[in-house]
């Protein structure tokens, strides 16, 4: 891949993103919906993409395609976010217990919080994705005229960025910046969880920063390869049953 000025360089984008997701979700946590946007049903859910997809329609498919590529091209390092299987990490955790917020209160009441309390959102990870897609493609059509998926990468460089940074409101929508943060945490769990989730796949992530895997035996080799690129290949929780 050859190299792009700052504006383009996504994986520069990725390493910036970490510190300023991390910054966004101490606000980001505490903002709710407004009284009419709570009132608003989420949006229709069509049937799923493909065969392949198990939450996202085929809007949403080409939004978090589009997106997992951005953030992770191919390069000499790893092969692009869609090839990693980013994609479809993130649909199974949409449509898994995670995704349907099993484990979150849901009760209420839905009022400003602080960043200490987390998540303070009246929706369901799933539901914060699909209006969140709803919302950003309804964004780039009034900024750029198109859908996320079908924007040049510098329009969609600068949306991102805009996202992560809180220069984005969506009318009717989610927060903003909220949803970034939970699309960008999908993406990294995607990027470096285990291989048996849908993502990183043939390890690749892993390999990309020399983690070893699941093993638990591994302490011993810190001192030994530190500083030094790991000897072995990764192994997984596939590779342990």
């Amino acid at each position: 891949m050859k190299d792009k000025p700052e504006g383009l360089n996504r994986r520069a984008f990725l390493k910036s993103a970490v510190a300023g997701g991390a910054a966004a979700a101490a606000t980001a946590a505490t903002v709710v919906l407004p009284q009419s946007a709570q009132a608003q049903a989420p949006a229709q859910a069509t049937p799923p993409a493909s065969p392949g997809y198990a939450f996202l329609n085929p809007e949403e498919a080409a939004f978090v395609e589009a997106m997992v590529n951005h953030m992770v091209p191919a390069d000499a390092l790893t092969p692009n976010g869609v090839d990693l299987g980013l994609n479809i990490y993130i649909d199974r955790a949409l449509a898994g217990a995670w995704g349907k917020g099993d484990r979150m209160y849901m009760q209420g009441p839905w009022k400003q919080g602080v960043p200490s309390q987390g998540y303070q959102l009246p929706l369901t990870p799933a539901e914060l994705y699909r209006n969140g897609i709803a919302a950003a493609n309804i964004q780039c059509i009034k900024t750029y005229g198109k859908p996320f998926d079908k924007v040049t990468d510098a329009q969609r460089e600068e949306f991102l960025r805009a996202l992560r940074d809180g220069k984005v409101v969506f009318e009717n929508g989610p927060p903003a910046r909220a949803f970034f943060n939970t699309a960008y945490q999908t993406v990294m769990e995607g990027m470096f969880g285990d291989p048996i989730y849908g993502g990183n796949r043939d390890k690749a992530g892993w390999k990309l920063i020399g983690f070893p895997g699941v093993i638990a035996v591994h302490s011993q080799d810190v001192v030994k390869f530190r500083d030094k690129a790991y000897p072995n290949n990764p192994v997984g929780i596939a590779d342990m049953s």
